[in-house]
């Protein structure tokens, strides 16, 4: 997410899947197994009742100067608090036997990240005519 671990109601919240295609190699009895999973899918839930997808878009982050601008994956907080962002990813595959030809596995899995924790905090600007190196009994000195 950025901003992490804090962000700032009615401003863009990005967030982004970090996921990327998943090799494994496994050892049956005998047969040498790989196995790919490709991310296809992924929704988030936000923490505050919404959430967007399955969408196929994972997002990306954003330069440091970029941050609070719309993305495809970004939410808009509208109330202060903690909230746990979660993301679950559908992934498909396939396998293929002893270097063989690869096989498609029927189905997809979906897999749910451990939850993240986001602090929405509301900003307050004052401006202040007070110069506290001559008056440094004034307003915000």
């Amino acid at each position: 997410m950025q901003p992490t671990p804090h962000t700032l109601i009615g401003a863009h919240t990005n967030v982004y899947a970090d996921a990327s295609e998943q090799r494994f190699n496994i050892q049956i009895p005998g047969q040498d197994v790989a196995i790919e999973a490709t991310p296809i899918e992924y929704t988030w839930t936000y923490g505050d009742g919404s959430g967007l997808g399955p969408t196929t878009a994972p997002g990306g982050p954003l330069p440091r100067d970029r941050w609070g601008e719309r993305t495809a994956t970004s939410h808009i907080y509208t109330e202060t608090g903690d909230f746990q962002v979660t993301l679950t990813t559908t992934f498909s595959g396939t396998y293929s036997v002893n270097g063989g030809p690869a096989v498609p596995i029927p189905g997809n899995g979906t897999f749910t990240a451990a939850p993240a924790t986001i602090s929405v905090w509301r900003s307050t600007v004052n401006n202040y005519a007070d110069n506290c190196l001559e008056n440094p009994e004034g307003s915000a000195c």
